[in-house]
């Protein structure tokens, strides 16, 4: 029989502004301890050096994860132009320099064949698996790494700014598996200059943004506290990206239970459509809509 694990059973999204030089595991630990939570978990990692918006979901909201990890999120970042470096950002070593300066007009034309459906080889350090071991962990062996591409979803990359010849600064929404890296360092390849990434802020992630996102040091010092708690968001608001159902109590009964329960009807949701289903205001379940049913694929205790 495992060991019970100890904490407290709270439920919700605790949406950080996360400093550099964290790896976002280890935000994620130092939020559960500072909230005494028995889970937590993030939605989609974010390098050490990078900055922004990292949401840590605790207790019954880990599993809402997936629904912000696949929502668009958008990042805003320095090209550092005429180098290429082993890492694709500053924290690599340099492999490879060019003179070669392009124009604004250059940037921005070169741009778009990045927008929409495209192919992206991940960087050699990340955390991409090859034969069951992570790529940086290969890489910083020495071992040669190829990665395969992969699809990924760019809804918009735009220049920003231009602060000097060397530096551009670039603003790009995508979907899930976006590596911010990679886009810098082919945008190098195609300007025939070389490119790493010097900067990166993600500045929103599906319904998460930075306004409403709490700073490293308003966190450590809140610690422990009733105050860190009214920070936390409702699960629910995981849930954004789709649309709401609401039971009869017979069918929250069935739901809890984890069995297909009767739905209110709503209007412009149909046969087969992933749905969530609440009951008094909070989240019962996630499921397929089927004819006035909700069948449940994933179900959510929450204390009232």
């Amino acid at each position: 029989m495992g060991r019970k694990r100890k904490g407290r059973d709270i439920s919700g999204w605790l949406v950080l502004d996360k400093p550099a030089g964290m790896t976002s595991t280890a935000v994620v630990n130092k939020v559960r301890w500072a909230l005494e939570a028995k889970k937590a978990g993030h939605a989609g990692t974010l390098d050490p050096e990078a900055t922004g918006i990292l949401a840590v979901a605790l207790g019954e909201a880990t599993k809402t994860v997936p629904y912000i990890t696949d929502a668009l999120k958008a990042y805003t970042f320095t090209v550092r132009l005429g180098q290429a470096t082993n890492t694709d950002d500053a924290e690599g070593e340099i492999i490879a320099a060019s003179d070669l300066r392009p124009s604004d007009d250059d940037i921005k034309a070169a741009l778009s064949p990045f927008l929409g459906d495209i192919m992206q080889v991940p960087p050699k350090f990340s955390a991409v698996k090859i034969d069951g071991q992570r790529a940086y962990k290969l890489a910083r062996d020495g071992e040669e790494v190829e990665l395969n591409a992969r699809p990924l979803w760019v809804e918009e990359l735009v220049m920003v700014d231009r602060p000097d010849a060397d530096h551009v600064v670039l603003e790009m929404t995508c979907g899930k598996g976006g590596y911010v890296r990679s886009i810098a360092r082919d945008l190098g390849a195609a300007l025939g200059c070389h490119a790493h990434v010097k900067e990166l802020r993600r500045i929103w992630s599906g319904p998460f943004d930075l306004e409403n996102a709490l700073k490293w040091d308003d966190v450590m010092r809140m610690e422990r506290t009733p105050e860190l708690d009214s920070h936390i968001q409702p699960l629910e608001h995981g849930l954004d990206g789709l649309a709401e159902v609401r039971c009869t109590p017979e069918g929250a009964a069935r739901l809890r239970n984890g069995n297909a329960g009767m739905v209110m009807p709503v209007a412009d949701i149909e046969y087969g459509d992933e749905v969530w289903a609440s009951f008094q205001g909070k989240a019962l379940a996630v499921g397929i809509y089927k004819s006035g049913e909700l069948h449940p694929n994933r179900v959510f205790v929450q204390s009232s």
